[in-house]
């Protein structure tokens, strides 16, 4: 067997693959692009679905969508977009809808900013 040297970020996506997921919605975030990155490559190779879409909000709610029909779905966000997930998550698990959510955490105070904030010294 062949080793693959990757990064975290690309891990979480091939593991997610490997475990079934062929639809994935998602938004640009950093730090987590790389997992939108990677399967916007990787599923349509496999007969999966990447779909960027306009907000988190509708990340979310396509999720919802596709975890409601049966299918295996994912979706990636960092802090502030997680948060603005809230609402969709708790209708995910008042329905009982099973889904894989990542948040790739951001470095510094309250929801993150793009820079550490002297993360660092912590």
């Amino acid at each position: 067997m062949a080793k693959v040297l990757m990064k975290g970020t690309e891990a979480i996506a091939e593991a997610a693959i490997q475990a079934g997921c062929r639809y994935f919605y998602g938004y640009p975030i950093t730090p987590q692009n790389e997992i939108p990155e990677h399967m916007s490559t990787r599923l349509p190779q496999i007969g999966g679905v990447y779909l960027q879409s306009e907000s988190e909000v509708a990340s979310i709610n396509m999720l919802m969508g596709g975890a409601a029909t049966g299918y295996r779905v994912m979706t990636t966000s960092s802090s502030p977009g997680i948060s603005l997930m809230a609402e969709g998550m708790s209708y995910l698990a008042m329905g009982e809808l099973p889904c894989v959510i990542v948040n790739i955490s951001r470095a510094g105070p309250g929801l993150g900013g793009i820079l550490p904030a002297q993360g660092d010294y912590f």
